[in-house]
């Protein structure tokens, strides 16, 4: 196997003196649900972590390219992201809504300074399928109609009414809530019958979820709820003028738009703080998590004034969301993105491994597509480019070859087909540079 060293780092890992992983699988197999799945043929025991690396049990290091999921943004165990968390820990853990406390408010104000136009009343909950689970609630309470749409290839969350509005078989179980949701057409240009080369894709698309309005619903609608780019599903780049003639029709049916940012916020996308910007549209609701708390349970839901008083009617609190210890971090996390310019790093290494990945594809006949923004970027693979049938299997060796050479990436699409990179966005070049040549390797062992 050649040998593609990792970038150098001033990090020493502790000595690891627990159980093995073969011990810790076996006591997960006994008393954890057996629904939750696990990566590689041999599964994978992270132990430490620090910025963009983590280390297993073993001691061996690995760039970790999917970031938890999307979850860590700054890198983790962010020193003053986890100095936060542990100051407000040893003065007051717990505080819920019901009572007053300065660090949720404060970090209320500093998070709706990044929103723009009138999106400034803000929600805190736990994780992103509860933040979605509310936004939903909130759509129908304020425009007091039922019927939602959703796009295929769509995924919202674990929780019932999350998996009510995904349309992607693998996470999706057969719901109560998926009555009164529809499902659009995906605006996913690589397979769907608009490709790159219509100019008018994004406008093609919009009118299939007009022909949803006009034929599936009752002409009224509470509201159309989209992932800014789709994440599980193989990090999805809508074409533009997509969502603003999207937003036009629901809003014309009464309805509201929600944008789920759950992955793409915080500046992943580079060129802007958030996806939906990249669309040039404002939507009327915004979802968050993942990488808003850097790994600590928070989410957020941000809405105008307006479309919150609808929740005033009745008593509405929540116990965990915005407590004391995870809005300092929450407001910490922020910080860094601020102070390390984490953006403006996310679009550099992006368009620069973008640059890489495009004559990787020239190389390796099995890359189909790549696609994203910044530092949030798919890899279709295909078994033929003219069929574009998908490689799921060629995608997992690929992964577990990446993995033997230190770097853990993710993977999506309907028939897992896609590599997914979403590292933290505190990556350097050199990380960047060892992305390539590990994917090029990768793909040569095929």
């Amino acid at each position: 196997m050649k040998n593609i060293p990792l970038p150098p780092t001033s990090h020493q890992p502790k000595k690891y003196s627990g159980p093995s992983a073969d011990e810790v699988l076996a006591l997960r197999r006994q008393f954890m649900n057996p629904g939750i799945f696990l990566y590689y043929k041999k599964p994978l025991m992270v132990v430490e972590g620090s910025m963009q690396y983590v280390w297993d049990e073993t001691g061996k290091r690995y760039l970790d390219g999917l970031g938890g999921i999307v979850t860590i943004s700054v890198g983790h165990c962010h020193p003053h992201v986890i100095a936060a968390g542990n100051k407000q820990s040893e003065l007051y853990q717990h505080s819920t809504t019901i009572y007053l406390h300065p660090n949720v408010a404060q970090y209320a104000e500093k998070l709706a300074s990044k929103m723009p136009d009138d999106l400034k009343a803000c929600y805190f909950v736990n994780s992103g399928s509860e933040a979605n689970d509310l936004a939903l609630l909130m759509a129908r309470a304020y425009t007091q109609n039922y019927d939602l749409i959703a796009l295929r290839n769509a995924y919202h969350g674990g929780n019932a009414s999350g998996m009510g509005v995904t349309a992607h078989s693998t996470w999706k179980y057969n719901v109560p809530h998926s009555f009164g949701v529809h499902h659009a057409l995906a605006p996913y240009q690589y397979r769907g019958v608009f490709g790159y080369d219509d100019a008018d894709a994004g406008k093609k698309y919009a009118a299939d979820v007009k022909e949803v309005i006009d034929f599936a619903t009752p002409g009224k609608v509470a509201g159309f709820i989209a992932e800014s780019i789709q994440g599980v599903g193989g990090f999805v780049e809508f074409p533009q003028g997509y969502l603003k003639q999207t937003y036009e029709y629901v809003r014309a049916a009464g309805g509201v738009c929600i944008a789920d940012e759950v992955q793409t916020g915080f500046g992943r996308t580079g060129t802007h703080f958030w996806g939906f910007e990249t669309q040039g549209v404002i939507p009327d609701i915004v979802t968050m998590a993942k990488g808003i708390g850097n790994g600590c349970p928070l989410a957020a839901v941000v809405t105008t004034h307006k479309i919150a008083q609808s929740l005033v009617g009745k008593i509405h609190f929540n116990t965990f969301g915005g407590n004391p210890v995870v809005s300092a971090m929450g407001k910490a996390v922020l910080e860094v993105i601020e102070k390390d310019n984490l953006q403006a790093n996310s679009l550099k290494l992006g368009n620069h491994i973008h640059a890489g990945l495009a004559k990787l594809k020239e190389k390796h006949k099995i890359i189909g597509d790549v696609r994203g923004k910044g530092l949030m970027i798919g890899i279709e693979m295909v078994k033929d480019r003219a069929t574009k049938a998908p490689a799921s299997a060629e995608c997992a060796m690929v992964l577990e070859k990446a993995r033997e050479l230190g770097l853990l990436i993710g993977k999506g699409g309907l028939w897992g087909q896609t590599i997914r990179f979403a590292p933290p966005m505190c990556i350097t070049q050199a990380d960047a540079d060892f992305l390539l040549e590990v994917l090029d390797e990768s793909f040569s062992t095929l």
